[in-house]
């Protein structure tokens, strides 16, 4: 029961945090299939792989330096951050290559990137829920390691990773070649650094409240500096959807009704609550979301050119834009 109780709340909180993340894309949602598959990802391969990864390591270095401590110590702040990263990073990697054309944004980047940490991270909670929570002190040990796993913890995975897709999105929308090689490896390495700093410092910190505390200070002023970012990315997606919206607007495809609600993510999702009553859900939601595709992809036209088809996208984008309008009336 203890195991089952242990996955329901590991599996639960991640898929909830990774709703969150979904939400906070306000104005080209990402495919819930690819998100769907950077999760899977996250909590069978790459936490699977860690696991065994990590044992064998650490096994290695107890048998070269026979001390516990040093084995502890080596595996959380050397180890796991360069097995764990990488391997999250991989599933985010593999969207960067494989779909390119879904990978727009900064904020892209940061989603896909905290989506796979959230799988890896609902894998290795209910390890840790269930191996030092129930195990070692019953239903009491169970809530208490879920408070500090979720509530003190949560968003630590997402954080680290993230830094890898700001690196990839970095890449992505930059012509120069030593920014598209070096941004996601210096993404990837602020991810492990953040990763190997909580570690050490988790393990150097006096026991009982006072650490805890301090733990815990540390890693929310982290996660407040990544909400910035997230903040910032979203706005720039604003401020880049009315840039080309409005070029649309005067050339009669898009109302100005339509503009303003394209414009505020509160009211895209009053338009699409509007449309479940009114028979034109699938229409008026998809009229939003080509907005949002549109308006990145003459983004990257103007910045890469022609780099690998933009301007067919953009066109195909803008004629399904001017046929869904009617249905999108506001």
């Amino acid at each position: 029961m203890g195991l089952i109780v242990s996955g329901l709340i590991g599996f639960f909180t991640a898929l909830l945090f990774a709703y969150i993340l979904y939400w906070l894309d306000r104005y080209e949602k990402e495919p819930l299939l690819l998100l769907g598959g950077v999760f899977l990802w996250g909590a069978v391969i790459a936490a699977g792989s860690a696991f065994i990864i990590n044992t064998f390591l650490g096994l290695g270095i107890y048998i070269f330096t026979n001390s516990s401590v040093l084995t502890d110590i080596a595996t959380g702040s050397l180890v796991a951050p360069l097995v764990e990263e990488t391997l999250k990073g991989l599933a985010v990697l593999a969207v960067f290559l494989v779909f390119r054309s879904e990978f727009d944004s900064i904020l892209d980047g940061i989603i896909y990137a905290g989506v796979a940490a959230l799988g890896f991270a609902a894998t290795e909670n209910t390890y840790y829920i269930y191996t030092y929570g129930f195990q070692q002190g019953g239903w009491s040990g169970l809530i208490s390691l879920t408070f500090i796993r979720i509530i003190l913890v949560g968003w630590q995975h997402p954080f680290y990773t993230a830094f890898f897709g700001i690196g990839l999105a970095v890449s992505r929308l930059n012509k120069n070649l030593a920014v598209k090689i070096f941004a996601p490896l210096l993404g990837l390495a602020a991810g492990m650094f953040a990763h190997g700093f909580h570690n050490t410092v988790a393990a150097i910190l006096p026991s009982g409240l006072p650490g805890i505390l301090i733990g815990t200070a540390i890693d929310w002023t982290g996660w407040f500096f990544m909400f910035i970012i997230i903040i910032w990315a979203t706005w720039r997606e604003q401020q880049n959807l009315k840039k080309y919206l409005t070029l649309e607007v005067q050339a009669g495809s898009v109302t100005p009704g339509q503009f303003r609600t394209a414009a505020s993510g509160w009211l895209q999702m009053f338009a699409r609550i509007t449309a479940i009553f009114n028979g034109k859900y699938i229409k008026t939601a998809r009229f939003y979301q080509v907005c949002g595709e549109y308006a990145h992809k003459r983004r990257q036209f103007d910045l890469l050119g022609d780099e690998t088809g933009n301007l067919a996208r953009v066109q195909k984008l803008r004629t399904e834009l001017i046929q869904l309008s009617p249905f999108a009336q506001v």
